[in-house]
């Protein structure tokens, strides 16, 4: 029951990761491959606010979500727009947009470590928790639930809108939902805004339980790309599922063998969703 309970709540944690790559990549097809680098910008500046000013992580989370939200329509809009503009293929444009994210996250890491180059963590609910019988940390549980209200708020915008029905029609396709006058470079655009926006606030969500530095969103990174193939590019409900799969396999292993080996876990996991259902868990495969 403990590798369960802590494994749900790590999944949670990771599945508000892997929703903003999810909608960058499934509707704006573009492969941040600085998504993980805006995660440590909001962890930091969720550090940043309660070390200097005494301000709860939670009203950290409120400031950061309209600061990101508009910092990654900026990017999209001037750096990444150009791309889609010019790919003749998605294959181009794929290719295209690794390697401006790439270098778009080195430069990010180089601007942290010239503020902050060491290890940040604070003190935030750090208390004992019992959950059917488990004990588990109160942070984790806060962060969880967080999680799952934007999760939720996500899916029912999405569901529920005229403007979510048109991201979901352009991540089916661009073509079909140009062809019904859905202006795709601006529905591009809200979606990588809105995923770097969830993004960043799950930064400052997992900065109240882990211990990071300017360097760790290549991880966060590989386990958000690790989720959205294992959960079918565009399917917000395969990304929960596969992560809470990804949290429960991290938590058993790191319980029942060794901490030290849940990276390899994860990409084993990654490996075979490659070989045998490259189209994920949820996706359709080629018609």
């Amino acid at each position: 029951m403990d590798i369960v309970i802590s494994g749900l709540l790590l999944g949670g944690s990771y599945a508000l990761i892997a929703m903003g790559l999810n909608l960058q990549y499934g509707v704006a097809r573009i492969m941040n491959l600085a998504n993980g680098e805006l995660l440590a910008i909001g962890a930091l500046a969720g550090f940043w606010g309660f070390t200097t000013a005494g301000l709860s992580p939670l009203w950290t989370l409120l400031a950061v979500a309209p600061v990101a939200f508009i910092g990654s329509w900026l990017i999209y809009r001037v750096f990444l727009l150009a791309l889609v503009r010019r790919a003749r293929s998605q294959g181009e444009l794929e290719v295209n947009s690794i390697l401006a994210t790439f270098g778009m996250s080195f430069f990010a890491i180089g601007v942290m470590v010239s503020i902050h180059s060491e290890y940040f963590a604070y003190s935030f609910l750090a208390r004992p928790f019992e959950i059917l019988g488990t004990t588990v940390a109160l942070n984790r549980l806060v962060a969880f639930c967080f999680a799952v209200v934007i999760g939720l708020g996500l899916y029912l915008w999405l569901n529920h809108t005229r403007a979510g029905m048109a991201v979901r029609a352009v991540s089916v396709s661009t073509e079909a939902a140009g062809l019904v006058g859905i202006n795709v470079e601006r529905v591009s655009a809200l979606a990588f805004a809105i995923g770097g926006m969830i993004t960043g606030m799950a930064g400052v969500l997992v900065s109240t339980f882990i211990t990071l530095d300017a360097s760790v969103g290549v991880i966060f990174t590989m386990k958000a790309l690790i989720i959205v193939i294992m959960g079918g590019v565009g399917d917000i409900r395969g990304a929960v599922i596969a992560a809470v799969i990804l949290g429960l396999v991290e938590t058993a292993v790191a319980s029942l063998i060794d901490p030290g080996l849940t990276l390899v876990a994860a990409y084993l996991i990654f490996l075979l969703i490659l070989l045998f259902r490259p189209q994920g868990l949820f996706g359709r495969g080629a018609a």
